[in-house]
């Protein structure tokens, strides 16, 4: 077993743990129960099921709860936020599933030729699936559904945007809920998202079934955010996510961001502007982690640390103390000074966390395409 395999067992071990408890000590309360069954319930009535997983983790993101009940005519996958997943792999794992005999899209809910593709992949196939009711009165439904913070509600939105036909809809436009924390949707509601024939879209809580398949599925709906950190930990889930960025080589990318920082800098100065500028900008924005020079250096930072340790990484021991020296480095980029040991790693690991998931430290796919194993989707 490898150290990245350790350290995610080790996570994922806590979330099935976590999993495991009933009501509101898990994931799995009462309200993600209620919408588990009005799901089920609407299955049989719509004509088209979309399922949304995260373009990150396509086979720990798969709706389970509801696996059974969609018919696979009537079931097409999308494979979003594949503008932070690494492109050459989304386009393996679309063409894995097509092959499968699934329709299968890559989407960025935010990109709006991306969402168009999606539309028009939609109307053709509620068409196909309507061949026998061709008038411009007919009405298809389509109903999203997905573990929680995949981005059904962003997805409904954008369609829903997109979709209108009229400047008399416009003023009219009804929005879904749209939340970085996983579990903000509880009710199902329909958007209107094409006209002639009229089609519309029903947005449903994430449901994540308190049954995880394995550990290493668990770290991974961890990591990405398809669970409340505050049940898992944030440092936990900086820590893993460490041992994840030492065993890509996404950081040898950033090798040269520091020459060039000192170049620039050293231009300024030799020309004799935007030094002063340059510190006063960075006093006004000191605590908003998000800056581009702020990443910069935590990329500068991460690629020390990482190059320095590459060779030693090995074995458990040497992983741990590698994390724990980047937790120190990583303070003094992003700005945590004079803080408690506990309070100074907790900062460290919301920053992290959140550069990380909003692909400010590179793009990463964490499942694979089985080479020689066959996936069962149905």
């Amino acid at each position: 077993m490898t150290v990245i395999s350790s350290f995610s067992k080790r996570l994922g071990s806590v979330v099935k743990e976590i999993g495991q408890k009933q009501g509101f000590g898990g994931w799995y309360g009462p309200h993600m129960a209620a919408a588990d069954r009005a799901i089920r319930e609407r299955i049989s009535m719509v004509d088209l099921v979309v399922e949304v997983r995260d373009a990150r983790i396509p086979i720990a993101s798969a709706f389970e709860s509801a696996r059974h009940d969609i018919h696979s005519s009537k079931h097409m996958i999308i494979l979003n936020k594949m503008d932070l997943a690494d492109c050459s792999r989304t386009e393996e794992w679309t063409m894995h599933f097509q092959k499968q005999n699934h329709i299968c899209l890559g989407v960025n809910s935010h990109n709006n030729d991306s969402i168009k593709q999606l539309l028009n992949v939609v109307k053709k196939r509620t068409k196909d699936l309507k061949v026998d009711d061709i008038k411009d009165t007919a009405t298809a439904t389509v109903l999203l559904v997905g573990i929680p913070n995949v981005g059904k509600s962003a997805i409904a939105n954008s369609m829903h945007l997109i979709g209108r036909i009229d400047a008399a809809e416009k003023g009219k436009l009804k929005h879904a809920v749209v939340s970085p924390q996983p579990g903000e949707t509880r009710d199902i509601s329909s958007y209107k998202i094409a006209s002639h024939p009229n089609i519309y879209v029903f947005d449903t809580p994430g449901v994540l079934s308190a049954e995880i398949a394995d550990a290493d599925s668990g770290s991974k709906l961890a990591l990405t955010g398809a669970i409340k950190d505050s049940l898992i930990g944030e440092c936990n889930l900086a820590r893993f996510l460490l041992a994840v960025l030492s065993s890509s080589d996404v950081y040898k990318r950033w090798e040269g961001l520091k020459c060039a920082c000192d170049q620039m800098l050293s231009s300024d100065t030799q020309a004799g502007k935007l030094v002063g500028s340059d510190q006063k900008r960075r006093r006004r924005y000191d605590s908003d982690h998000t800056q581009d020079f702020i990443v910069k250096n935590v990329r500068q930072t991460l690629f020390k640390c990482i190059s320095s340790s590459k060779l030693h990484l090995e074995k458990e021991e040497e992983m741990e103390r590698f994390i724990d020296a980047a937790f120190t480095a990583l303070c003094e980029p992003l700005r945590i000074l004079n803080e408690s040991e506990e309070n100074r790693d907790n900062a460290v690991a919301l920053k992290l966390l959140n550069l990380y998931r909003t692909g400010r430290l590179g793009r990463y796919t964490l499942d694979l395409v089985p080479r020689n194993a066959q996936v069962s989707l149905d």
